[in-house]
């Protein structure tokens, strides 16, 4: 039996080779023009060039085609869905239900989650009209996967891993209104990961200056298993504008995680080939706002990151003593020379710095910043491992 499909993300072709190479089964990756990230489009000679080195090894690539489009646009789209045909695309990610009604080339369609599908009834709508697969909401619970499943047969995916949204998907207009960057135009300008206050009924501060609408990344690497049983058959990862070393390391954890799902169930990978890692990967070493399994097992306390929107980092240790050029840690882990280390001042702000030196639990930052006794140290950069990342080919 054929197992679920590990689906990784790809900045641009060299991305998705990387991921291929790194255990991807499939890559999705953006169109020319029109997907929901402006900045990640990529040009057809590249997407061909991918889907020659993918179809090598029996994966697939998906082009994202997936913004709302105006009607000045829909023809030049729908030329864009012929030229990514042409160029031996295994499906198209679309939202906007008007190109339905154009001259498509006979291209598997995938309804992109930017249509919201979050109920039975819609992928039960997106199935009839004719999606292949549908992109299902990352709102949703293990049980409204199940309920989903059992009204449909149409191929469901869902993300595993990768940056939330604090609204619906496909449904949020903050960035629009806030300053006329639609996220359903791939142009949103994540003002969610702004500070912000609140303030009770009499206007009262109750949160000052806190990333209030900004969430922890998901990460769902424990529930694979749950997921499959459910009815999912393509596990994605969110990150279409993240650097290679993130879709190396992270893809190659989940290959890890499925590759042993897959030989207690007897399953088999949908694309061919094996691959073997030179290092042990570990998604807190990549860029995260720390992690939640969202509303997969219901609602939850601590699913937002309210005091950074940045990458903090592992917990590794604490400020024992601050000299004039360096200062001493109790440390959990090592620290090599080149690792980014960060903390929180006094004031909550989120502080860097670059460790020049390293010996043993004597640190010497390379520049200076205020430090003092019993500040907690996170480290969002090992120098030792990403250089394990880039010399892994």
């Amino acid at each position: 039996m054929q197992g679920p499909e590990l689906l990784s993300p790809a900045f641009d072709a060299e991305a998705g080779i990387a991921a291929i190479n790194y255990g991807a089964d499939a890559v999705y990756i953006g169109a020319p023009e029109f997907s929901a990230r402006k900045a990640a489009n990529s040009n057809i000679a590249a997407i061909e060039r991918l889907v020659k080195y993918a179809h090598a090894y029996r994966a697939k690539v998906y082009v994202a085609l997936n913004t709302i489009l105006t009607d000045e646009e829909i023809k030049r789209a729908c030329g864009i869905a012929w030229q990514c045909y042409e160029a031996g695309v295994d499906a198209l990610i679309i939202q906007d239900m008007g190109l339905l009604e154009m001259d498509l080339p006979p291209i598997p369609l995938f309804a992109s989650t930017q249509t919201t599908p979050l109920t039975w009834e819609k992928v039960q709508f997106l199935e009839k009209v004719g999606f292949q697969r549908v992109i299902l909401g990352r709102e949703l619970s293990l049980d409204e996967i199940k309920e989903i499943r059992s009204h449909t047969a149409v191929d469901l995916e869902f993300f595993v891993h990768g940056a939330l949204c604090v609204s619906y998907s496909g449904q949020c207009y903050l960035s629009y209104v806030s300053g006329g960057r639609s996220g359903n135009r791939g142009e949103c300008a994540q003002p969610c990961r702004l500070p912000y206050s609140l303030l009770d009924s009499r206007g009262k501060a109750i949160l000052r200056n806190r990333h209030l609408l900004s969430l922890k990344d998901l990460n769902l690497a424990t529930s694979l298993a749950q997921l499959a049983d459910a009815g999912i058959s393509s596990f994605k990862i969110e990150g279409r504008l993240k650097d290679i070393d993130y879709v190396k390391n992270i893809t190659a954890f989940y290959r890890q995680q499925l590759d042993r799902l897959f030989a207690q169930r007897g399953w088999k990978k949908p694309s061919s080939g094996q691959v073997q890692f030179h290092f042990q990967p570990d998604p807190e070493k990549s860029f995260n706002r720390g992690f939640s399994s969202y509303f997969l097992y219901e609602r939850q306390r601590g699913i937002a990151s309210l005091d950074t929107p940045k990458s903090i980092g592992k917990k590794i240790g604490k400020v024992k003593e601050v000299k004039k050029e360096y200062f001493l840690a109790d440390l959990a882990e090592t620290v090599s020379n080149g690792d980014g280390l960060c903390f929180f001042d006094e004031q909550g702000r989120l502080q860097g710095m670059r460790i020049n030196r390293a010996e043993g639990n004597k640190l010497f930052p390379a520049r200076w910043v205020a430090l003092s006794p019993g500040t907690v140290l996170y480290r969002n950069a090992d120098h030792a491992f990403e250089k394990m990342l880039r010399q892994d080919k």
